[in-house]
């Protein structure tokens, strides 16, 4: 069968299924001959979920040590974190028309060397500013990988495993802290416990942050490993490519002709996307643009990132010792993993929207738990007996949630539920404000904990609890669904 004619590149397109309506090529109930093939690919493309994890939780370990170096507050101290969230939400905002243009893996392949030059320049900065730099052009990628990720899983994941597979990208993010703080463990007992301890002429702090360099290079190998998104392929006009890669990953038990046909039909009715396609009538964007951007938000605002962030300097604050505070935080990655796992089990059978119901209902239980433990005053520089146990426990709790809820769910989500011609820049928009917000709580926090460490965890509380009638009102159930049948 030779290539067919199909329209310029840079669109994304969704087919005439009616909603509800099966595809008549059985792309729904498929099964794919060999389904290790399929998770070979989806963990190499999850690869830049495990370096969103990577760069977001090594900081932890070097946020002392960088306030100590270059004597800065903890406003400084907290810009400086948090800048490479601004890179996150350029390249989230920018990844979706890059895609579309080049193609998911390329753009995958740019990011894998942002993340190397990142890292390099990070572990050798000669200047605060410098530092900064580096870690804006590591949020660019992390920006980019974060968009990219999801949509790529989304489009070559059979319908029916797509809740699952599309919950690699979380998995490979805790994976990805959780190796973090295993590796800033150790170097940090090779440093004798001190973030700036000398390592063959270099800070500990440093090695912490230039160790991304090997994920990195292997992501970018992992990319060339992997195939093109056959939508992508279409869009380009390399139909038989893209008719074996559909085989590849949904089985021969598919009509092949079909499928391609389903896809090419939209292709001949779909216009070129752009930015407008975002925008509605009467809020500015479209509604479902809009519950993808209240999605990305509420995973933010409930306060995870702070989890990650700062929690080995959150936990010396309340008087734990610095090396049992990295045991501590290494415990909240565990759990992290384990609700993670909870929620790739669950997702393609319970659905989305339960998990993240329940995950919301958890997170405000724990957080104001967690509120109350920290109202408490210090007795020679601790929490009483009680509130620190209240703390640690309601800490490992309110992770846990969120790992087997929103944690997920928002990365499937963001993946399947907008319509295919606006997939991919209506992912770009919604990821872009996920980081906005993360931004917010990152640069905030240090401010918010000298004002009131209890009054910032019930602003958190407030927000879990806010999204309970978010999702019960706007977000709609997307289990078992082909992608040519969202919108």
């Amino acid at each position: 069968m030779s290539d067919a004619v199909a329209p310029p590149p840079g669109r994304t397109y969704v087919t005439s299924t009616p909603p509800g309506s099966g595809p008549e090529s059985g792309a729904r109930t498929a099964h794919p001959d060999h389904l290790g093939h399929v998770i070979f690919i989806t963990a190499a493309a999850a690869m830049g979920g495990f370096l969103f994890g990577y760069d977001s939780s090594v900081i932890n370990g070097a946020v002392e040590a960088i306030r100590h170096r270059y004597d800065i507050g903890s406003g400084t101290l907290a810009q400086v974190i948090a800048i490479a969230l601004i890179g996150c939400a350029i390249g989230a905002a920018t990844a979706g028309r890059i895609a579309d243009r080049i193609g998911r893996i390329r753009c995958m392949q740019i990011a894998a060397v942002l993340f190397t030059i990142s890292a390099v320049g990070s572990a050798l900065p000669f200047a605060l500013w410098d530092l900064a730099m580096w870690r804006i052009i590591g949020g660019f990628a992390i920006g980019m990988a974060s968009v990219i990720g999801p949509a790529y899983i989304a489009e070559v994941s059979p319908p029916a495993y797509r809740g699952r597979l599309g919950s690699f990208q979380q998995a490979a993010i805790v994976i990805g802290i959780a190796i973090s703080q295993l590796v800033n463990y150790g170097i940090l007992q090779i440093a004798d416990g001190d973030q700036r301890g000398k390592i063959g002429g270099l800070e500990a702090w440093q090695w912490m942050l230039g160790v991304m360099v090997v994920p990195a290079v292997l992501y970018g190998l992992l990319s060339f490993a992997i195939p093109e998104s056959p939508r992508f392929l279409l869009s380009i006009g390399k139909r038989e490519r893209a008719r074996k890669i559909l085989e590849e990953v949904e089985g021969k038990g598919v009509d092949l002709d079909a499928r391609v046909e389903e896809i090419e039909t939209a292709m001949r009715r779909e216009h070129k996307s752009s930015f407008k396609d975002l925008l509605g009538s009467r809020f500015g964007f479209l509604p479902i643009v809009w519950v993808g951007i209240g999605l990305s938000v509420f995973q933010q605002l409930v306060g995870i990132n702070v989890a990650f962030y700062y929690s080995a300097t959150l936990w010396q604050s309340v008087g734990i010792d610095p090396t049992d505070s990295f045991f501590w935080s290494f415990t909240t990655s565990i759990v992290n993993i384990i609700g993670t796992v909870i929620a790739m089990i669950l997702v393609d059978r319970v659905g989305r929207r339960p998990l993240a119901l329940v995950g919301s209902c958890g997170m405000a239980v724990a957080l104001a738990f967690e509120a109350w433990a920290f109202s408490a005053d210090l007795v020679d520089g601790k929490l009483p007996t009680a509130q620190g146990a209240v703390a640690l426990v309601a800490a490992h709790v309110f992770v846990l949630f969120f790992a087997l809820s929103w944690g997920v769910v928002v990365w499937v989500f963001l993946g399947e539920m907008f319509p295919n011609r606006i997939r991919a820049a209506a992912l770009g928009v919604a990821a872009s404000a996920q980081w906005i917000a993360n931004w917010a709580i990152t640069a905030s926090f240090p401010s918010l904990a000298d004002w009131n460490l209890s009054g910032t965890y019930i602003i958190y509380a407030c927000f879990a609890t806010l999204s309970i009638p978010f999702v019960l009102k706007f977000v709609k159930e997307t289990k078992g669904k082909a992608l040519e049948e969202m919108g």
